[in-house]
């Protein structure tokens, strides 16, 4: 695990050192640097396989011909080098990244089709005089990128690049718009105009001046009349060996090893998958809130449920009670993950990593069970809509829906949460499919944008749709069955561009690396083919194969526990801690001097959440996370 950096036809060796330095808290065991005329690389290393110097980058082939910086872990490695071996390749270390050098000498661009891990990679071939960028199949790692003219730079995180004096800190405007509507900026855009994510599951060429971009792999479904052959009992018993298989595999490293553990159903498979696995306690983490957050719906409470299942599975638990200064925290957050992502879930993410590493360096996670098992409230949702729709539409419009828009948020009660759902449903229930997926993604509506936003800017941004990618990737998938088609969108759009980017920001941000085994590329290609969705999601109950999958291994109140994951107090940190950080923050004065968006309905948006009226926190949050991220890297503070 790593933080790389290059530039190509930059010339600059300060330039070089600045852009990787940076970076040091990726990498904070050993770094170096490497310079051949028109290009530089550079590498801050984390070292978790082969902790000798000879697993230092920038890593090159005996002959000199290739050079190498690479951040991730691919866990076919051992396979893949026997069978480099086998063609007479000799070895001089021990770790992955000279497998991949001498895979990619053997094979070029498509040796990214045999690799099974998370990665981001550049390779200089000094004979071609060309540059080689890959990103992983599902985005794990990022890879991030300045195009100008002749000149190429790329950097593991995005205050890398604005170590160079030629690039412009200027907000992409069809970035904001997309950040209002989701919370994030999907890829391959970024907050920055002029700055790009290499997207998951592609390559690209650098040569005489031209960038070329080249998708290699794509999640592919059955079409939805597809016929399943195999019984509910052979694909169970199928998915349990291959998904110990993969956290088995992920188990690999010469660094002290460990899990997340909630209540939910993800990290207690991967907990349990893992004492299968190994001889030695697995050590797991889990995180709280003091009492006085854990009313009404504010967290989840699931440090019992995780405390006994560490016991039932024999595990070394830690169990980490913060009450974090979230003031002082959240500003050095949006510093680390470099754009405004509106996830307060960044705080626990954070805050859980940086108490884990004091006794680990690797932690495994569940991101992405949910993507591939229908985890997600909107999935049951659908199934509701439909039912929903039967009722005449008269009712629907001027009665049900009307009656749920007028409801008190109930904010700090217990039936508050119900009612922001039955808000959000009430919205988008009486839609088409897809328009109803997309709209109960969005947590500002284009109306509610164009209040927001000062005239100038709503006229800029006048005419784009930031639905369009996610559009796009439906019709990628048209013929799949519609929660299939769900769970590409999700998986190519909200899992890559927030959960997998706050969760690769903030364990850097503590120098550690995680895992995600469910997104194991060889699991993810068999589920998505042999799993029929009924399986995925049966009357009304999500992830039904898995928890069936996983029921020999995990305590039974784990299967009976409703969704759950490291809770954030939202609500209670903007009525409280933050109040005085809004107000100054997202004061009429400081909006007017940015002219952007229109103080007066700003200041009614906060108004009507400190009044009950409507539950904003998430959108206050939205906005103060950008103010935040404008004045670190806009104004430089």
């Amino acid at each position: 695990m790593c933080a790389i950096a290059g530039l190509v036809n930059w010339r600059d060796h300060e330039a070089l050192a600045r852009i990787t330095a940076i970076q040091a808290h990726r990498g904070p065991d050993d770094s170096g640097l490497w310079e051949n005329g028109q290009v530089g690389l550079g590498s801050r290393r984390l070292a978790i396989l082969d902790l000798s110097p000879a697993g230092h980058m920038p890593m090159h082939t005996t002959d000199g011909a290739l050079t190498i910086v690479y951040n991730g872990e691919i866990y076919n490695y051992p396979a893949l080098r026997r069978d480099l071996e086998a063609r007479g390749h000799v070895f001089r270390s021990r770790s992955d990244t000279e497998v991949i050098l001498n895979l990619y000498a053997e094979h070029g661009p498509e040796c990214v089709r045999r690799l099974n891990g998370m990665f981001a990679i550049a390779i200089w071939d000094a004979r071609k005089r060309e540059l080689f960028l890959a990103r992983d199949h599902f985005g794990i790692k990022p890879l991030y990128y300045v195009h100008q003219g002749p000149r190429l730079a790329f950097a593991s995180e995005i205050k890398a690049l604005l170590e160079l004096p030629e690039v412009q800190r200027r907000i992409d405007l069809t970035a904001l718009n997309q950040y209002l509507t989701f919370l994030w900026v999907p890829d391959p855009l970024t907050m920055f105009e002029g700055i790009r994510k290499l997207p998951a599951g592609h390559y690209g060429i650098f040569h005489d001046g031209r960038l070329e971009l080249t998708p290699y792999w794509d999640l592919r479904f059955p079409p939805a009349d597809h016929v399943f052959s195999a019984s509910e009992a052979s694909l169970t018993a199928e998915l349990r060996d291959r998904f110990c298989a993969a956290v088995r595999a992920q188990m690999l490293s010469d660094v002290p090893l460990g899990s997340f553990l909630s209540a939910g159903l993800d990290s207690t498979s991967i907990v349990a998958a893992m004492v299968k696995g190994s001889n030695e306690r697995v050590r797991t983490f889990t995180i709280a809130f003091p009492g006085k957050y854990r009313r009404g719906h504010t967290t989840l409470d699931n440090t019992e449920v995780a405390r006994r299942t560490a016991v039932h599975l024999g595990c070394t638990h830690t169990e980490i009670t913060v009450e974090p200064d979230v003031v002082e925290l959240l500003p050095k957050l949006v510093w680390h993950i470099d754009e405004p992502v509106a996830d307060p879930a960044i705080i626990t993410a954070a805050l859980v990593n940086r108490e884990a590493r004091k006794s680990v360096t690797v932690l495994l996670s569940g991101v992405g069970g949910d993507e591939l098992f229908a985890g997600y409230r909107k999935y049951r949702a659908h199934g509701l809509a439909q039912l929903y729709q039967r009722l005449p539409g008269v009712l629907r419009r001027e009665v049900i829906e009307p009656l749920v828009q007028s409801l008190p948020s109930l904010r700090g009660m217990p039936l508050s949460g119900y009612v922001k759902l039955m808000k959000k449903m009430a919205r988008s229930a009486s839609l088409p499919p897809r328009e109803r997926f997309l709209m109960d993604a969005t947590y500002l509506t284009d109306e509610q944008k164009a209040a927001l936003y000062e005239p100038s800017l709503r006229e800029r941004i006048n005419g784009f749709d930031p639905r369009a990618q996610h559009l796009d990737y439906f019709d990628r998938v048209r013929e799949a069955d519609f929660l299939n088609q769900m769970l590409y969108v999700d998986t190519k759009a909200f899992m890559v561009s927030l959960n997998l980017t706050y969760n690769d920001k903030m364990s850097m941000a503590s120098s550690v690396e995680v895992r995600v085994p469910f997104l194991d590329r060889e699991l993810v290609e068999w589920v998505a083919w042999n799993v029929p969705p009924v399986l995925k999601l049966q009357n009304g109950v999500t992830k039904h194969i898995l928890r069936e999958a996983m029921r020999p291994l995990i305590p039974a109140e784990v299967l009976r526990q409703k969704k759950a994951g490291f809770g954030v107090p939202t609500d209670h940190w903007i009525a409280h801690d933050l109040r005085p950080m809004v107000d100054e923050l997202l004061s009429e004065s400081t909006i007017r001097r940015r002219g952007l968006f229109e103080p007066r309905a700003i200041r009614a948006l906060i108004g009507e959440d400190r009044a009950g009226r409507h539950d904003w926190s998430l959108q206050i949050w939205q906005f103060l996370t950008f103010e935040l991220w404008m004045q670190a890297f806009l104004d430089g503070r």
